[in-house]
């Protein structure tokens, strides 16, 4: 409930009253000011969920669903389909299950889903930033499924980036510039990481495992369990992802 603070611009301020009004436009509602967690930006959230293009029946996943204001958006969009919501936060976690105790189609799970099996899913959406997306999340796409995360290996490098499961591997593409906290225990790259600066990184195609394809001179940034290529997928690039 209100009054709340929102940033619009490079002000903070508090609204002068709990009408919905002030928070029915295109500005930040404070949810944490310590924490710097906000609801997200909804111009943001409309161009992510036209690019994943959710449809009635799909299973969801959402990776840091906060108080569930998006999460309740995704199931509207999916239903009948399943949403798994996951939230590290306890506070945000225990808010967005009573939020979203209406939507029959909804679990939330207070738990990090870096760490925790995903259900197979048609979208994933990710509302925390990664150094690169953990194999497990990729493997959890259904054929055809369409994860979005907020790509942020490096401090200058802030990219949003859609993801597509196909049968010749996940195809990528960077498509807008995108700031979110990180997320725990996928945002720091190890020491031999190959870190892309943003030019690179605007030119990936394609996301492979390391287990089922080796890196090769098409890479754009190595992290963690998968790199990232400046090819596309298609017949004859590379074996497809393990299910």
């Amino acid at each position: 409930p209100g009054p709340w603070t929102i940033i619009a611009g490079d002000g903070r301020v508090k609204t002068p009253s709990a009408d919905p009004a002030h928070i029915y436009q295109n500005v930040l509602v404070t949810l944490d000011a310590d924490k710097g967690i906000n609801n997200g930006e909804p111009c943001l959230h409309a161009m992510w969920f036209g690019r994943i293009a959710p449809r009635p029946g799909e299973a969801a996943t959402h990776i840091g669903a906060g108080t569930g204001y998006y999460t309740a958006l995704l199931a509207k969009l999916v239903a009948p389909g399943p949403v798994t919501a996951f939230e590290l936060d306890a506070a945000l976690a225990a808010s967005a299950e009573q939020n979203l105790t209406a939507y029959e189609n909804v679990a939330v799970i207070h738990g990090n889903a870096v760490t925790s099996p995903l259900p197979a899913s048609d979208i994933i959406y990710v509302n925390a930033g990664v150094a690169a997306p953990p194999a497990a999340w990729l493997k959890a796409l259904k054929p055809g499924g369409r994860m979005v995360f907020p790509w942020r290996p490096a401090e200058r490098v802030a990219l949003a980036v859609l993801v597509t499961s196909t049968e010749f591997g996940f195809a990528c593409q960077p498509f807008m510039g995108s700031w979110f906290i990180p997320c725990v225990g996928a945002s720091t790259p190890e020491p031999s990481a190959k870190i892309p600066d943003r030019e690179k990184a605007a030119r990936s195609r394609s996301i492979w495992l390391i287990s089922d394809k080796a890196p090769d001179r098409t890479a754009t940034a190595i992290i963690g369990e998968v790199w990232f290529s400046s090819h596309g997928v298609g017949r004859g690039r590379g074996m497809s992802a393990l299910r």
